[in-house]
């Protein structure tokens, strides 16, 4: 049946399995009942088998087999066809180098058939570790102990001294991971909040499960060296990561208020502003408090990013269970952070991070910020938050496209984020940040700890390809930036045309892979444990994190106060949707005809807010309505500043003497006046009276910087300039300017009668200009 249909479909819409059944099951109207159809066994979802022809296919027929939990693979299955993904990868890899088969995550994603990675094994493009030199009990470190630092050893000895117990608690000294180093800038930034503190509440129903529990934390704080890392900067030539050999657990306990009955939301209030001193290890604190009213014991954890991501939360959390239940003779080494230290430092280098990213991203001159979201310095204090289960009809419906694409469920996901941006940022080519997961190289990597993802820029053009192409390009897109998963972000965003301050961009796709719906707290050990609250921040104001649950997905949206984050929820859920319906029904539909509306925003613009029926003076200038009112309500108030106010009639005589003197002066229809004046009377008097003598004007903010005031004057070129004594000042010389305070006089005796309306509604009313997000403004 594939042969046949090979001969007429292209290969994207070949089926990646087939079942038998019966009859089809129908409802009883007679039409298939989809959702009693069985799910396919994709198991047999393989393209026609094609035996190993020798030793080594033979060894990763097996590996794929076995790590795929499929009965046989041949060697022309597509790897991610079957349902793999990156975690299943990097099991894979792993699997392979115990066999003796030199293989990384970058190939297999090139690669993703035993056919075509056989060939491509050779040599692993892994970095070579230098060794940790500083030996126990050591009484003085010097620079030839520290191969992955450059220090003097005056700077040595400031760490040390910095160090409790000194030389001899110091167990290494290396930089910072790329990503850790923009976590210290936003640290060091923020003055207040930390936008990098991780909030963790947990509930015991009984003091001494707390302390066991404590007890756990304790030996995973022995057990994993970034968890007893200290962050020192202060006189060094570049920031270091001190691992500590001893590092005591911080615990205070706290008493709630007398009669207080939600002691947990008393806790979390109290320290929501709190900081972590990075300068001291661990980078963990527990609060604890008896909750009376409920019978319970509670601990508040508070940790740093800066030590931790996902992956090393849950991995903490398996380890206290297992440490709870007795189990923690079963636990394996865990990796030394310095190995994913060493990789990012000593492995690509610089000029081909520059290269790559300077080849996708120099033609970029404006950043991506969803609704004009361009603050990414922010603490993360001001976000809201929403988290929506993608139904599991659609989440079956993912998992099949990805797997007839041979892509993995992140390339569907992050195409669907990028045409979600694209119709949000009104344009079709954008750029977002996607956290990469950092433990895709190097043996032993799926099980470290530490601050292991990086934030990297993926650009992405929203064209008249078609869905199916885009997809494949997206995770072609995607293999390609594995390779410089480690380039420090800021050197990517060097590599853009867009000019610093202004971010390359400030939204955020991150796809993890997680354990489940059920909570951490859950299962043998952790029986009487509860978790209560568990709260990640970031800086940026556009956040949407994926959990891959292995069937299921979730999706939380993380956003600006001021946008409603379960719309960007509905937006996301509409965008899959239509894509995996291209995808289904014509996957040859040009990918920038999807849309991402759902049915209820539609009916909403459409019919609710587009209501035009309305009759409304359309003939009319705006300042001919203006004269109408001044006819209707004179006396009215019209404007009101400070203490200082006119009615509509005073207005409009002042805008009609104002108007006249202007048209001596030469304006009329489509002639610019700029209007540099402080909020006041003075400025609605100006920009009216500009308007009634037929002219367009020109806001000039006096507060803007003299540079920027003088770039808007020489591209504009206003005939004159309208100002006041106080902002005269700021203009460039030789400007023609009329005060509207001081020079009143000139104008004062014109008559104040209406005038005869000189413009028409399609003429030039005024030119702005946009922030200049580019480092240029733009007159519009």
């Amino acid at each position: 049946m594939r042969a046949k249909l090979a001969q007429s479909l292209p290969d994207y819409m070949i089926p990646a399995a087939f079942v038998t059944l019966d009859a089809l099951p129908l409802n009883p109207n007679g039409k298939i009942d989809r959702k009693a159809l069985p799910a396919p066994d994709m198991a047999v979802a393989v393209t026609r088998y094609v035996a190993p022809r020798d030793t080594t296919e033979e060894i990763m027929c097996g590996v794929f087999a076995d790590v795929l939990g499929l009965d046989r693979v041949g060697v022309e299955d597509d790897f991610f066809a079957l349902g793999g993904h990156s975690l299943l990868a990097m099991t894979l890899v792993e699997r392979m180098r115990r066999n003796g088969l030199a293989c990384d995550v970058r190939r297999l994603f090139a690669h993703p058939t035993i056919a075509a990675l056989a060939p491509a094994l050779g040599a692993e493009d892994d970095v070579i570790v230098p060794p940790n030199l500083i030996p126990p009990g050591c009484a003085a470190i010097t620079p030839d102990m520290l191969p992955l630092a450059q220090l003097r050893q005056d700077e040595i000895d400031r760490i040390v001294a910095a160090i409790p117990g000194g030389a001899e608690n110091v167990q290494d000294i290396y930089p910072l991971a790329p990503l850790q180093e923009g976590m210290l800038f936003h640290h060091l930034l923020a003055e207040k909040r930390d936008p990098y503190l991780l909030q963790t509440l947990v509930a015991f129903d009984e003091k001494p499960r707390l302390d066991a529990f404590l007890a756990a934390l304790r030996a995973a704080i022995a057990r994993h060296d970034i968890l007893r890392t200290a962050v020192l900067w202060e006189g060094l030539s570049e920031p270091m990561q001190v691992v500590l050999r001893d590092a005591t657990l911080i615990v205070e306990t706290v008493e709630a208020p007398s009669g207080e009955e939600d002691v947990s939301k008393t806790l979390l209030a109290r320290f929501a502003d709190d900081r972590l001193d990075i300068r001291r290890a661990p980078m963990i604190r527990a609060v604890l408090a008896e909750d009376a009213p409920n019978g319970r014991w509670l601990a508040l954890l508070l940790s740093h990013h800066l030590v931790s991501d996902h992956t090393t939360l849950e991995t903490i959390a398996e380890e206290a269970r297992a440490q709870l239940a007795g189990a923690s003779s079963a636990l394996t080494a865990s990796p030394p952070f310095r190995d994913f230290v060493a990789r990012a430092r000593l492995g690509v280098g610089r000029a081909a991070h520059e290269a790559f990213f300077r080849d996708r991203l120099a033609d970029v001159e404006e950043p991506t910020a969803p609704f004009g979201l361009t603050e990414v310095w922010a603490d993360g204090s001001q976000t809201a938050e929403a988290r929506i289960d993608i139904d599991p009809a659609l989440a079956l419906r993912l998992r099949r496209q990805a797997r007839l694409q041979g892509v993995s469920a992140a390339s569907l996901f992050h195409l669907a984020f990028a045409l979600m941006l694209a119709r949000l940022c009104g344009r079709f080519d954008v750029v977002f940040g996607t956290l990469l997961f950092g433990r895709l190289q190097g043996a032993g990597a799926a099980r470290a700890s530490g601050m292991m993802i990086n934030t990297l820029p993926l650009r992405v053009r929203i064209g008249h390809e078609a869905t199916a192409d885009s997809l494949r390009a997206m995770q072609a897109a995607l293999t390609a930036l594995l390779r410089h998963e480690h380039a420090p972000l800021s050197l990517a965003q060097r590599c853009s045309g867009v000019e610093a301050p202004a971010p390359l961009f400030t939204a955020l796709l991150n796809y993890r892979h997680s354990r489940g719906h059920e909570s951490a707290s859950a299962g043998v050990g952790w029986e009487g444990v509860e978790t209560l609250f568990a709260q990640e921040r970031t800086n940026y104001p556009f956040v949407v994190s994926i959990d891959d649950l292995g069937e299921d997905f979730a999706a939380t949206a993380q956003t600006h106060h001021a946008i409603d984050p379960a719309r960007i929820c509905d937006y996301l859920r509409q965008a899959l949707e239509t894509l995996v319906a291209a995808l289904d029904h014509a996957p040859s539909t040009p990918t920038r005809e999807l849309d991402i509306l759902p049915e209820a925003e539609r009916a909403r613009l459409l019919t609710e807010w587009n209501d035009t029926a309305r009759e409304y003076p359309s003939r009319l200038c705006l300042h001919e309505m203006f004269a109408a009112q001044a006819r209707r309500s004179p006396e009215q108030s019209a404007i009101v500043s400070g203490d200082a106010r006119l009615s509509y009639r005073e207005l409009n005589e002042r805008a009609n003497r104002l108007a006249r003197h202007l048209r001596r002066c030469g304006v009329g229809p489509d002639v610019i006046v700029g209007l540099c004046v402080e909020r006041s009377l003075d400025m609605v008097v100006g920009l009216l009276g500009v308007l009634k003598a037929g002219g367009a004007y020109l806001p000039l903010d006096p507060s803007y910087p003299a540079e920027r005031l003088a770039f808007m004057i020489d591209d504009a070129r206003p005939l004159l300039i309208l100002a006041q004594q106080g902002t005269e000042s700021v203009l460039p010389p030789n400007i023609d300017t009329l005060r509207l305070d001081a020079d009143w006089t000139l104008v004062e005796g014109e008559s104040a009668e209406d005038l005869a309306n000189i413009a028409l509604p399609q003429n030039l009313a005024y030119v702005i200009y946009t922030s200049g997000s580019t480092g240029r403004p733009k007159g519009v």
